[in-house]
């Protein structure tokens, strides 16, 4: 079973978890969507699942940095400097002394 209760309702008697398996958390006069509160019972899995979620989207966002650090090549010649330094090896190649 479930339901949806505002939090006041939550902090005022947590008996109310003992006869749902979850409980909606929403802001009364907003109606807006505050949390979820699971029964221990689903706990664990539950946690599981939020778990490889979470995985999967910091994987995601690793992927998308990864594909722009990708399309940079620095040449050879540029290995173990500042960026002042490249600035001012380019603009020596370029312009000379």
């Amino acid at each position: 079973m479930t339901t949806t209760i505002g939090i006041r309702d939550l902090a005022r008697s947590a008996d109310i978890l003992k006869n749902f398996d979850y409980l909606r958390i929403e802001d009364k006069k907003t109606h807006e969507r505050k949390g979820l509160v699971v029964s221990s019972e689903y706990a664990d899995q539950i946690e599981k699942i939020l778990t490889k979620i979470i995985a999967k989207k910091k994987k995601e966002k690793v992927n998308k940095i990864m594909q722009l650090a990708g399309t940079v090549k620095i040449h050879s010649r540029f290995n173990d400097l500042t960026s002042r330094e490249i600035r001012e090896k380019i603009a020596h190649e370029k312009y000379g002394e």
